[in-house]
């Protein structure tokens, strides 16, 4: 499968690094007018224009230019029916976002959006014990993604940022959109966008969520809680180990209290499993989506554009 590049930046040169290793792909080079800053580009050529890239034939591609700049290159690929995946956000603003799905669906190019987390191992493994009855009903879901400001990022600000991941994994692990959902924002180092966000909200299903995300902390974290009938389970994203603390079932003679008991400390288990880097995974589940013609296990364009809506109404207040 013969794939393209557009954009070396933070995150293209990990996508770069990944398709001039990958023995299912061949790597037929990147698109960026700077340049390959970051040397990237090994065993492909460096082109300056989109054009260039797609005459020198590609079987898909994959996006990584400033949010800003998603629309024009994305609708340029789907008019040339390349199937592409797309770094979230998926656009700017919802509109252009639509736009892009409408594109992909008028045309019937696969298009998928890089919500890459999704294919943390640590989530990956929470979703199929949750899948499994193992924390028994949903109850929350709380994510906490902090750290120090980025200064890469200058065209939009926290919430489409970082949170639009937060928004998929509450979704995603959570099973159902938001039903309602309303945030709190900060302004704090200047810039035009929002740097902190505090957002809560209910899924349709019941599934209280809430999400901590800002630019302001000096230490970096990434953590997502669940928390069900039978316990908790922990997440934390950056190591991609995932904790289990049970409820243990302790039994009461004193008949006053009995009425009032809740969970007990029980016990606390750390899983093993395999873990992959979450980008090599969802660039397998890319090419698998390409091979079956379907967007099953990616995260699809609708997906984008409703993580999008969410986005714009925390920013706006409410829904």
């Amino acid at each position: 499968m013969r794939f393209g590049l557009v954009g070396l930046g933070q995150m293209g040169r990990h996508h770069a690094r990944l398709l001039s290793e990958s023995a299912e792909v061949e790597f037929v080079g990147a698109v960026d007018p700077i340049g390959d800053r970051h040397g990237a580009v090994r065993g492909g050529a460096l082109f300056t224009e989109v054009g260039d890239m797609i005459d020198a034939g590609i079987d898909a591609a994959v996006v990584a230019v400033p949010t800003i700049q998603h629309h024009e290159v994305a609708i340029r690929l789907a008019s040339e029916g390349i199937p592409t995946l797309i770094e979230k956000p998926l656009a700017d603003t919802v509109k252009s976002a639509k736009e892009i799905e409408r594109e992909f669906d008028t045309r019937g190019v696969l298009g998928a959006v890089g919500h890459v987390e999704r294919f943390n191992s640590a989530l990956q493994e929470m979703k199929r014990r949750l899948g499994e009855g193992e924390l028994g009903r949903v109850i929350s879901v709380a994510t906490e993604r902090v750290g120090p400001f980025p200064h890469r990022v200058q065209d939009v600000g926290v919430v489409k940022d970082l949170a639009t991941h937060d928004i998929d994994i509450v979704t995603w692990i959570g099973g159902a959109r938001f039903a309602e959902v309303n945030g709190q924002l900060a302004h704090k180092m200047g810039r035009p966008h929002e740097d902190l966000v505090v957002a809560t909200g209910l899924l349709e299903n019941g599934v209280v969520a809430s999400m901590n995300v800002n630019w302001l902390t000096p230490v970096k974290r990434r953590a997502v809680s669940v928390l069900g009938e039978k316990g908790s389970f922990v997440a934390d994203l950056l190591a991609g180990d995932l904790f289990f603390y049970s409820n243990a079932e302790v039994g009461s003679e004193w008949d006053q209290i009995a009425q009032l008991r809740g969970v007990s400390e029980g016990d606390m288990i750390r899983y093993a499993f395999p873990k992959r880097e979450p980008l090599a995974v969802e660039h397998d589940a890319f090419r698998a989506a390409i091979r079956d013609g379907h967007a099953e296990g990616v995260v699809s364009l609708a997906d984008g554009v409703e993580i999008l809506e969410v986005a714009e109404l925390i920013i706006g207040g409410r829904r």
